[in-house]
């Protein structure tokens, strides 16, 4: 099924520098949200604590269910409306582990009972403790590091023929992440320090296709994590998934334009490399609507219909689809006209 016709020609390439400064300013953005934030606001998935989901029959205050947690020894909790007020559904929220048994929870709710003149219903008690914690989060960035490293060795195979060589890339890279992993370091200076050598690494061994699709991807995590941080989004487990969803959506978009344009390069031999990708953009356009607009509404029925619970993951996952189609025209292929235009003025 196509919508667009055959022989559009919408010049796509042509505002890559428009597209460039958007993103860098999106990007800036979210470092300066981050740096103000002091970093994402991890939620007890990676922080450790414990998270409380209550419900009561009726309009509470949220300071007397303060002085209620006060009354059960949880001074220091954060207490937060969940869903719609109407609900009168609560989250709360303290760094403090705490073991989740009947005896605690028959104490918590005679303590808020009291407190509010009103019975609350004890949905969800989730303890996460701080060693765990740190773990999962180690385990995250690992699981985002590893996802990449996987694509670029996939794409420098498929699209330059250049398996072994990737291959060996790949094990090393994971083989050096893992040993210095041993050694306790920053976890975030670690994989930051890894990417950027996977950077140096692809350029200098002119890996272009690889370096073009990883560059997009990271832009689209780097954005949705920025928005996360501007909207002062939580980050737990449900977000990590959407993250390496997102990355294999967005990929899989970068591939179908690249193997056009690997088709194309062969088909006209005598036209620009700019015309043969904006010609490979146009010609894959009915297809990249299609996909990006059906997983869109899906996606926009689940962050409506679905419920608090997968709220930020349907959210993240909307962020994710809208840059993901983005990156790949406007981040992806101008990395290839760059590495082009290099290559010429040697």
């Amino acid at each position: 099924m196509e919508i667009i016709k055959k022989g559009t020609n919408i010049d796509f390439i042509g505002k890559r520098y428009i597209a460039f400064t958007l993103s860098a300013l999106m990007i800036l953005i979210g470092i300066i949200s981050l740096i103000f934030h002091g970093g994402p606001k991890y939620g007890i998935d990676f922080a450790g604590g414990t998270l409380i989901q209550i419900k009561f029959g009726s309009p509470v205050e949220i300071d007397r269910i303060k002085s209620g947690l006060s009354a059960a020894t949880l001074e220091n909790s954060s207490v937060q409306l969940f869903g719609d007020k109407k609900e009168n559904e609560f989250l709360i929220r303290t760094n403090t582990p705490i073991i989740a048994n009947k005896e605690f929870s028959d104490s918590l709710a005679e303590a808020l009972k009291t407190a509010t003149e009103n019975t609350p219903e004890i949905r969800r008690i989730e303890m996460v403790g701080p060693q765990v914690g740190k773990d999962l989060q180690q385990k995250a960035l690992f699981a985002i590091f590893y996802s990449l490293v996987f694509i670029a060795v996939y794409i420098s195979g498929r699209f330059e023929f250049k398996w072994m060589l990737s291959i060996i890339i790949g094990a090393a890279l994971f083989g050096a992440v893992y040993f210095f992993s041993l050694y306790n370091l920053n976890m975030g200076i670690l994989i930051t320090t890894a990417l950027l050598v996977t950077f140096v690494v692809f350029y200098l061994l002119d890996l272009r296709y690889a370096m073009a699709a990883i560059v997009a991807l990271i832009h689209d995590v780097m954005i949705t994590i920025g928005i996360f941080s501007i909207m002062d989004k939580e980050f737990n487990l449900p977000i990590i998934a959407a993250i390496l969803t997102i990355i294999g959506y967005s990929l899989n978009d970068t591939i179908v334009v690249f193997d056009r344009i690997r088709e194309n390069i062969k088909k006209y031999t005598k036209t620009t490399f700019i015309d043969i990708i904006n010609r490979s953009v146009n010609e894959t356009l009915s297809r990249t609507i299609l996909t990006s607009g059906t997983v869109f509404i899906v996606v926009l029925t689940l962050f409506i219909l679905g419920g608090e619970i997968i709220h930020d993951f349907a959210f993240a996952m909307l962020v994710g689809v809208i840059s993901g189609t983005y990156s790949t025209v406007y981040v992806a292929n101008p990395i290839l006209i760059a590495w082009q235009s290099k290559d010429k003025k040697r």
